[in-house]
């Protein structure tokens, strides 16, 4: 206490030039207009920059739950627009019971949240480790999606992380179709190019252009029908003659992956009664 007191008393003289420093603005820009304009004026920018940061700062510390948002909205988006297309298929056509129960069967797809925790795109066969497991109800052979389209496929799980094959894999091989066709290939990857694939097994009587839309066929019990999975880049002939070869521009950056979900897949001897059931 006695250092401080000290303290004010050695430095008087300054303490009394501040105080009365102070006193005197306060009275410039209170008791005259032009000065008080100025001063409120500069007091508004100077507030004004202040808040723009902190909002900016705010939004910014916001984006992942805002990605996490975009990821949620854009699969909920995908699975309904799957729905609506069996829908409209069981109005045109006389759909079997098969086909009605696999659009039901859509709509209670369980749905992990999951974010990437390391991923190399640089080798022949690629992984990813999310950060979801068993215990979170992660199992192996479930699809993973981002809010752009389709991943790839659980492979291994353990109580709290999964290792997932991507499409960028030798040995990945998704059924896929054509976007409002009934033409099926096999989606492959050549080891080239992070962003772009092959469909193979797509006959020449196919109808189809470039930008045309890939999406699951859901001929497989790990991915329903209907989610995007990229777009036709260029058409190839295939080395029998037989067929053609799709280039496809994948829809998911893997470069910069981040958020995805775990969709989980119907059973498989629940497939099996279903195809049971549509061919009665």
């Amino acid at each position: 206490m006695r250092n401080i007191l000290d303290f004010f008393a050695r430095n008087r003289h300054w303490l009394l030039f501040v105080v009365l420093q102070a006193a005197s603005l306060t009275l410039l820009f209170r008791f005259n207009a032009v000065q008080g304009s100025v001063w409120f004026t500069s007091a508004s920018a100077v507030a004004g920059w202040a808040l723009r940061t902190e909002a900016e700062a705010h939004a910014f510390l916001q984006l992942r739950q805002t990605n996490r948002d975009l990821t949620r909205r854009n699969l909920a988006l995908e699975r309904n627009l799957a729905v609506a297309r069996a829908e409209l298929a069981r109005l045109r056509h006389d759909s079997t019971y098969g086909e009605r129960r696999l659009a039901r069967l859509l709509e209670g797809r369980e749905m992990v949240e999951a974010q990437v925790v390391s991923a190399d795109m640089r080798r022949r066969d690629n992984f990813i480790t999310i950060d979801r497991g068993r215990l979170d109800g992660v199992r192996p052979e479930m699809g993973v999606v981002d809010g752009a389209g389709v991943v790839g496929i659980v492979h291994v799980v353990s109580d709290h992380y999964a290792v997932v094959m991507p499409l960028l894999h030798s040995k990945s091989s998704l059924s896929c179709r054509l976007r409002g066709t009934g033409y099926v290939g096999y989606l492959h990857w050549e080891g080239a190019s992070p962003y772009r694939a092959v469909l193979t097994d797509v006959p020449h009587h196919a109808r189809y252009a470039v930008g045309d839309e890939v999406e699951t066929s859901g001929f497989s019990a790990v991915f329903p029908p209907g989610v995007f999975v990229g777009r036709i880049e260029r058409v190839m002939p295939s080395e029998d003659g037989h067929s053609n070869v799709l280039e496809v521009r994948l829809a998911t950056n893997f470069t910069r992956l981040r958020d995805v979900v775990v969709v989980g897949g119907t059973a498989v001897d629940e497939v099996s009664a279903l195809e049971r059931d549509g061919g009665r």
